[in-house]
């Protein structure tokens, strides 16, 4: 199974793009399935020495994609954060080594202008994202644990997923 994982920043926009990718590969007619990484980890309370839930959602990425497999499924798109090299690798222990990182950089004037709306109604989720984003983009730059990154700050959701696909040559 090819699998492209889309790494950013909180409000990159990767569950979109994700999505968006998924709509040209069901309009090509490839086998596919898009995951939210998120929706993966979402337990509460998380371990007090794993407080993203990573090692959870690992385990269920797992099971996920074995199932994806055994139906078909070709190509895997998934959404979340990959924050070191190592991190990189327990992913190609779990999906194979044939796995593509793009990460989605965008600016972070826009991706509080995004943010903002998202929680606008959570004052204290909000703050905590806003400070995550600045944070977590650059641990991002500095791991550069990607194969390709493309700049969505100025680009339609339709235009991004294009130019992921083209960056990456995963098709």
């Amino acid at each position: 199974m090819r699998t492209l994982f889309l790494n950013g920043t909180v409000g990159a926009g990767k569950t979109t793009v994700a999505g968006a990718i998924g709509a040209i590969l069901r309009e090509r007619g490839v086998a596919h399935a898009v995951i939210d990484l998120d929706v993966l980890r979402d337990a509460w309370p998380a371990p007090a020495d794993d407080p993203f839930n990573s090692a959870l959602e690992l385990r269920n990425l797992a099971a996920v994609a074995a199932n994806y497999r055994q139906a078909g499924v070709t190509h895997l798109v998934l959404a979340g954060v990959i924050e070191t090299l190592d991190g990189r690798s327990e992913y190609e222990r779990v999906l194979g080594l044939d796995l593509r990182v793009c990460r989605l950089d965008v600016d972070l004037d826009v991706v509080r202008q995004r943010l903002a709306g998202r929680h606008a109604l959570e004052s204290s989720s909000l703050a905590w994202h806003l400070d995550r984003s600045g944070e977590l983009q650059a641990i991002l730059e500095s791991a550069a644990v990607e194969d390709s990154v493309v700049d969505v700050t100025a680009l339609s959701v339709a235009d991004a997923a294009a130019a992921v696909l083209r960056a990456t040559s995963w098709l």
